[in-house]
């Protein structure tokens, strides 16, 4: 890859033409549990937040009717910092000269000017549309007049709040390495492997420590042995309206086949199987170019989420209120010579693997120098992806529409994606990883799962 490329690829600041895609697409801004006081006390006094997204300052707000504002945080009238506003119910004042401004970023009051002023009238701060969905605030900061397209219509924004549950954090380097590991299937066999199986018993909620779907001579076989035994997946992918479907094949024997389809939903989402019966949704959102959150959305098509366990497992491993992480280059991400030798590839713990992901990703440098890489058949995805980015920030920077989910035809419809991971007939996998899905959907006790269309039908010699 040529350095403009790369430069092309991961700046995201205002006027920039990777920020210009991004700000096309509904962005996370915040998860609404920051504004619960049993989380963040300070949300009690005041809900209010500084936000950074895509390299612009902002500031969010949620007023004494619950609703919540995103305005630009530079005080329209000498540009001081409305992140330190005083909270009044109604809106918030900028402390500097007091002028007021509600959640849609209108001016109410400017109290220093003459009696009958009607400037604040005239003073409108910029504020960007915000909608709530699974548990988090979506904004869109997209240009200014222009309509948004409509919000996705993912499986877990269709999923009862009872089945999704959403968390986040934050890694320190640009966005874009952070997603393309999510889009790689063939790191999974080498950074997330352990050298032992866990009972299944204890792997709600654990990423790769569940089992597959299926069953191999009467057993079932726990991800972490199919991931560390079989280590040479056959990758491939397909164009989908919203982006590409990977497949990741594992030979066991002649007759059984394991595998995993996830979605690399454009242009930073991706969808992976987390369990028999739940997904993961994540997305890779800028800060500025050289940090990002990752925000994780758990759907269930089964039992109700244990949102308790859930949130448990993860705040272990971040500080509040900011959902820092506690591993990261100043500890070594917690690596341990002993463990790298005696229990995990990587050496840097068996509780969660999103730490092996920080550390991949962070270790890069906060931009990834994507000239000095060697790409082997196994990044095949990685190029795909980086070749629609390309291509989709030029039709932006020459007025085209965005893609995929930018698309307002297409973001309204329901697409899924479909997942799986489970042990498959060799000669028919193709066709069984859609019955499998199938079910799952049929099986679903909430309504809205059995709106995604099947998949169609295998073909009739599997690729």
């Amino acid at each position: 890859m040529h350095a403009d490329q790369n430069e092309r690829l991961t700046r995201v600041g205002p006027g920039t033409p990777g920020g210009q895609l991004l700000r096309r697409y509904w962005q996370p801004v915040a998860l609404l549990d920051e504004f619960d006081p049993a989380l963040d006390p300070r949300m009690a006094i005041r809900p209010v937040k500084a936000v950074r997204l895509l390299g612009q300052d902002l500031v969010l707000f949620r007023n004494a009717d619950g609703a919540f504002g995103l305005l630009d945080r530079d005080c329209p009238h000498r540009g001081a910092d409305l992140a330190f506003g005083r909270h009044e119910g109604d809106g918030l004042r900028c402390p500097f000269h007091g002028w007021k401004f509600d959640i849609t970023g209108q001016c109410t009051q400017t109290p220093a000017e003459p009696a009958g002023s009607t400037l604040c009238t005239r003073i409108r701060q910029r504020s960007y549309p915000l909608l709530e969905k699974a548990g988090v605030l979506f904004a869109w900061l997209g240009p200014e007049g222009q309509e948004p397209p409509p919000f996705p219509a993912l499986d877990c924004f269709a999923a009862p709040a009872t089945h999704s549950f959403a968390f986040k954090g934050l890694w320190h380097c640009n966005w874009l390495q952070a997603f393309e590991v999510g889009i790689d299937p063939a790191h999974a066999s080498f950074l997330h492997r352990f050298f032992h199986d866990e009972g299944l018993e204890e792997s709600y909620g654990r990423q790769f420590r569940g089992a597959s779907l299926g069953e191999l001579d009467g057993q079932r076989l726990p991800m972490t042995k199919v991931m560390r035994e079989f280590d040479q997946p056959d990758i491939s992918f397909e164009s989908m309206p919203y982006g590409l479907r990977l497949t990741a094949l594992r030979p066991i024997n002649d007759a059984i086949t394991h595998v995993r389809v996830t979605n690399a939903v454009f242009p930073q989402t991706f969808v992976i199987p987390l369990s028999e019966t739940m997904t993961i949704t994540q997305m890779h959102v800028p800060v500025d170019d050289t940090r990002n959150y990752w925000y994780a959305f758990f759907t269930s098509f089964a039992e109700p989420v244990d949102k308790t366990t859930m949130r448990n497992q993860r705040l272990e491993a971040v500080t509040l209120p900011d959902y820092i992480p506690k591993a990261g280059q100043h500890n070594q991400w917690g690596f341990n010579a002993e463990e790298q030798r005696d229990r995990t590839y990587l050496g840097m713990g068996e509780s969660d693997i999103n730490v092996h992901d920080q550390w991949a990703c962070e270790s890069m440098g906060a931009i990834q120098d994507r000239t000095r890489e060697h790409l082997g058949t196994t990044d095949k995805v990685i190029m795909a992806n980086r070749r629609n980015l390309l291509k989709a920030i030029e039709a932006v920077a020459a007025g085209e529409p965005a893609p995929a989910l930018g698309n307002p035809t297409l973001a309204s419809q329901r697409f899924g994606p479909d997942t799986v991971d489970g042990i498959a007939p060799t000669a028919t996998w193709a066709q069984w990883w859609r019955d499998a899905v199938a079910a799952k959907r049929a099986n679903a006790p909430w309504p809205a799962a059995a709106d995604v269309p099947a998949p169609p039908p295998a073909p009739a010699t599997a690729p």
